[in-house]
């Protein structure tokens, strides 16, 4: 096994049948914490979705200076990929049913 330090890889943004880009589209306006705006992204990488961030209104000083952009942040996603970005950042949790079967009641 061989060990590295490398970067891992983004997901590539997809390109179309005539192999240009995919167009961006924007997906949401996060606002809130440094943490409320990475748990957008990571998620997102999770799922393989490639994704641009812009900080309106000088956003980008703002985090620099204060950790955070205080007027929040823009994410776009390619075109192709809205629906399933829309999906997977409003989906609500399920529990396995299987696992319900399984449990005791301890009274």
């Amino acid at each position: 096994m061989e060990w590295t330090l490398r970067k891992k890889e983004e997901s590539p943004w997809p390109v179309d049948e005539n192999g240009e880009p995919v167009s961006p589209t924007r997906l949401i306006h996060v606002i809130g914490g440094p943490l409320d705006m990475e748990l957008t992204l990571n998620l997102l990488k999770a799922y393989g979705i490639p994704h641009i961030c812009e900080y309106p209104n000088n956003g980008l000083f703002g985090k620099l200076i204060m950790g955070h952009p205080p007027g929040g942040m823009e994410i776009y996603v390619p075109e192709t990929m809205l629906e399933d970005a829309r999906n997977l950042l409003t989906a609500d949790l399920v529990e396995d049913e299987d696992e319900d079967d399984d449990a005791e009641i301890i009274e």
